[in-house]
């Protein structure tokens, strides 16, 4: 048995990025936690908004079964306005507290600034130290913010081109139905975040590699004893 964490900046980027490897993880018998980042916040989310989106996450979460989940409750689309040590302190503190074997991160190179925030602080909260060594961490891709990321001007490092899959044939549906449960934001086909957008994305990568439905990470760290 095995303990991975998944750091998601917001509620369904768990689902988005790593879902079915979640549902086969945990069927598997390892343990797996989620650390939710952020929450939607009035001004820019109505009341009513906020209170459907906490009964869409215990729903998601109860369907996943997931060890605990964390929540930071730092400000939606907002983090630019957070202190980056505070978020590196606070992302540190539950990767020490679980100290797993692996961690799942938002893609560093995605266009959302929340995501590309919550990345850098998450490399930096899992740096190995004696006593405390996460063996491998890898950045999955939320569509379509990764592929988005492409277009702006940055480093070449910084494009999503994956080096690891993992074949989530049989658990492709239950990634579907993970995110039916995020009503508020499933899109309609052709939108990548529509069912048939995210059955699209893991067909592709599924060909990638040899599979039927796969989910694609850049592995960034593996640590061998």
């Amino acid at each position: 048995m095995s303990k991975v964490l998944v750091i998601a900046p917001h509620p369904d980027d768990e689902v988005l990025g790593c879902g079915g490897t979640i549902k086969k993880r945990i069927k598997s018998g390892d343990e797996v936690y989620l650390c939710v980042v952020t929450k939607p916040v009035v001004p820019d989310w109505s009341e009513e908004y906020i209170k459907n989106k906490d009964e869409e996450i215990k729903i998601s979460n109860k369907f996943f079964g997931f060890k605990k989940t964390f929540f930071l409750d730092l400000p939606a689309i907002r983090l630019d306005t957070f202190p980056q040590k505070d978020l590196n302190d606070r992302l540190e503190k539950v990767c020490r507290e679980i100290n797993p074997e692996e961690l799942y991160i938002p893609f560093f190179g995605d266009i959302n600034r929340d995501h590309q925030i919550v990345s850098r602080a998450a490399i930096i909260a899992s740096r190995p130290a004696p006593g405390f060594v996460i063996k491998k961490v890898l950045a999955y891709e939320v569509s379509p913010s990764t592929e988005q990321g492409m277009l702006t001007p940055g480093k070449p490092e910084d494009v999503f081109v994956p080096n690891y899959y993992e074949d989530i044939s049989d658990h492709l549906e239950e990634k579907k139905k993970a995110m039916e449960f995020y009503k508020s934001e499933l899109k309609e086909f052709p939108h990548p975040r529509s069912l048939k957008g995210i059955e699209v994305l893991a067909q592709k990568r599924g060909t990638e590699c040899g599979f039927m439905a796969a989910e694609a990470f850049v592995l960034l760290r593996e640590i061998k004893p």
